[in-house]
C-alpha cells in the first residue's frame, strides 16, 4: 500500500482526496464487504464472551451521566450498547435509555439484563445500522452518548450523516457526548490499512480521530470539551468529545 505525504493543506482538502482516491473506499466492492463483516465478527465475539468489555460502567458514562443531569436531560439515545455495562448504569442513574446496537446479540444481551435487573420499564434496546437514518423524530432526546461507536468501521463520510441524524434527533441545545480512539494510539497504523485512517487490528475496524476529524463532524454543534484519556491495559488513548446542538437560526 503507497503513502502520500501532504503538503500543508486544510483537513477538509485531506479528507475530499481520501473519499475520492482511496482504493478502498472508491465504489470498492471488496473494501464494502470486508467493512459490512464487522457485524458477522461483532456478533461471534459477543456470543464466545458474554462479557467482553466487563460489568462495570466505563470512565466515559460515569462522566456523561454527570454532565445529562446537569443539563436536566432525562431521555437519553444511546449508540452502540454492546452488551449493556453503559446502559444499565445509565438506566440505575434515573435516565430512560433508548439503545440501539448493530448486532442482534447485543440487543438480546442488554434486553436480557434489563429484564434481570428489573429495569425494563427503563430501557428499550433495538437492532439499527447507524448508517441508515435513525428510527427516532425529530428532537426527541436530550441527549445522546455512544462509547467507542464513532471508532467502528464507518467512513467519514458515513460519520458526517450519522453526526447530522444525531443533530436531528436532539432537542435544541441537547448534548452529544462520544468518545473515540484517537491517533496517538498504539494501534494507530498498525495492521490492516482499511482507507483512510481505519486499520484492522486481529479482526477488528478501528477508526482513529485527529482533533481535526471531530471539528469537520461538528457542524451544528458548539464544541465544550475534548478531553484525553486512557483506558484498558495497552492502554488505549481517547478523545471524549462533548457537543452541544446549536440553536437554529
Amino acid at each position: 500500500m503507497f503513502r502520500l505525504k501532504f503538503k500543508p493543506a486544510t483537513f477538509e482538502r485531506k479528507i475530499a482526496y481520501e473519499l475520492n482516491s482511496s482504493p478502498e473506499l472508491k465504489s470498492s466492492v471488496d473494501g464494502r464487504k470486508v467493512l459490512n463483516s464487522q457485524r458477522r465478527h461483532w456478533e461471534n465475539t459477543f456470543t464466545e464472551n458474554p462479557d467482553l468489555f466487563g460489568l462495570k460502567p466505563s470512565h466515559s458514562a460515569r462522566k456523561a451521566a454527570e454532565l445529562f443531569k446537569k443539563q436536566g436531560g432525562r431521555k437519553i439515545l444511546e449508540l452502540g450498547g454492546g452488551q449493556g455495562r453503559d446502559t444499565l448504569f445509565l438506566a440505575r442513574s434515573g435516565f430512560r435509555v433508548h439503545t440501539i446496537d448493530y448486532t442482534l446479540k447485543g440487543v438480546d444481551a442488554i434486553t436480557a439484563k434489563a429484564k434481570e435487573s428489573r429495569l425494563l420499564k427503563s430501557i428499550r434496546a433495538i437492532q439499527h445500522d447507524v448508517r441508515k437514518p435513525l428510527p427516532f423524530h425529530d428532537e426527541s432526546f436530550d441527549c445522546c452518548y455512544s462509547h467507542m461507536l464513532y471508532s467502528m468501521a464507518l467512513t467519514t463520510k458515513e460519520l458526517e450523516f450519522l453526526s447530522q441524524e444525531v443533530r436531528r434527533i436532539l432537542r435544541p441545545q441537547g448534548l452529544n457526548v462520544y468518545t473515540v480512539r484517537n491517533i496517538n494510539d498504539s494501534h494507530y497504523r498498525k495492521g490492516i490499512h482499511r482507507g483512510e485512517d481505519m486499520y484492522e487490528v486481529d479482526g477488528f475496524i478501528v477508526h482513529f480521530f485527529s482533533r481535526a476529524k471531530v471539528k469537520h463532524l461538528s457542524n451544528g454543534y458548539d464544541i465544550l470539551e475534548i478531553e484525553e484519556f486512557q483506558e484498558g491495559p495497552l492502554p488505549r488513548k481517547l478523545f471524549a468529545v462533548t457537543l452541544r446542538k446549536k440553536l437554529s437560526s
